[in-house]
């Protein structure tokens, strides 16, 4: 029985490439195999051509600014104005152009009484205004 020291040879410097190749091939064998599997059509919806030109886009027009006081006065566009008033002035700004109302901006004062703002929005109700906002201070 002959046992090699090893003391002639050094460490192997080839790097053993023989199983990298081999699962390589195989990956690649999978790979052209499922691939025509895996294509199938979507369907996808494109937009279409259209040759109207798009409508030209409206400035709106200004805001109201309509502020409820602590004293329960209520300005529009910084003008007193009675709440008998209130809807009549609606009235006009939605009748100028029904598309493209002005937006109603509502201030009121933390200590105005909410009789006063359930007037000034049941108002604007009844004057069809769609677009109302609350500012916030």
């Amino acid at each position: 029985m002959a046992f090699s020291s090893g003391g002639g040879k050094g460490p192997m410097a080839d790097i053993n490439v023989t199983p990298l190749v081999d699962v390589m091939l195989v990956l690649l064998i999978i790979f052209i195999v499922t691939a025509p599997i895996m294509t199938y059509p979507i369907a996808v919806d494109l937009p279409q051509r259209v040759l109207n030109p798009p409508p030209q886009l409206v400035e709106p027009p200004p805001p109201i600014e309509l502020k409820i006081d602590a004293s329960n006065q209520v300005s529009w566009n910084n003008s007193p104005i009675n709440t008998g008033e209130l809807q009549q002035r609606m009235e006009q700004e939605v009748q100028r152009d029904p598309t493209n109302q002005p937006e109603l901006r509502i201030d009121a004062s933390p200590d105005s009484e909410y009789d006063v703002m359930a007037k000034v929005l049941a108002a604007a109700k009844n004057a069809q205004m769609k677009k109302i906002g609350f500012v916030q201070q």
